[in-house]
């Protein structure tokens, strides 16, 4: 007959060994990273939001002084320089006001990739650890195929570091081709107020 309880057996709680565990862990705080992502990109489209509100206004206003200047005007010569001194500051807002959209852009660029980078370190170290432990609870004779599957993930994380390397690659050549054509336009627009 058995007297013995269950009381006596203990069961101790897994440390994180069991790579199920792991990944749920890694899937949990990748989750916690798009979010803070999120909020990230978030804030970026306020502050353009607030950027363009403020830039709009600024124009109503200086678009209304400039009618009323123009019905003040008497002669060929006032009217060239009022649209002088009107081109002019127009150029230079101009230029403000894309280097402000791309000093949005770049900083949430910037912070959206620190983020996920640091987030894919955390998740192929969690994955690693998985796969090691895995490895070693691997029956006897399966050598062949965990050196199959490890090469297989490893060349998977190249891959994946290739292509974030081609990423940061791309982004920093549109960001370089956007300073470059926002340039350009500012100096279109000096050129041609000054005409």
């Amino acid at each position: 007959m058995f007297t013995g309880g269950f009381s006596t057996l203990h069961f101790k709680e897994p440390e994180m060994n069991n790579p199920a565990e792991q990944l749920i862990a890694a899937n949990k705080a990748n989750l916690e990273a798009l979010e803070g992502a999120a909020k990230k990109a978030y804030t970026g489209v306020e502050k353009l939001v607030d950027l363009n509100m403020a830039a709009s206004k600024a124009a109503l206003g200086e678009s209304f002084s400039y009618a009323h200047a123009v019905m003040a005007v008497k002669t060929p010569q006032e009217f060239m320089t009022l649209q002088t001194s009107f081109f002019q500051p127009l150029a230079e807002k101009s230029v403000a006001y894309f280097q402000h959209v791309q000093s949005i852009a770049t900083e949430g660029s910037a912070d959206f990739t620190k983020q996920v980078e640091a987030k894919m370190a955390e998740a192929q170290k969690a994955f690693g650890a998985s796969v090691d432990q895995l490895v070693k609870s691997a029956p006897a004779g399966s050598e062949t195929a965990v050196a199959a599957f490890q090469s297989a993930l490893s060349n998977g994380q190249k891959a994946v570091e290739q292509t974030q390397a081609a990423i940061k690659k791309a982004t920093t050549a549109a960001q370089a081709n956007f300073t470059a054509a926002s340039k350009q336009a500012t100096d279109l627009a000096k050129k041609a107020s000054k005409v």
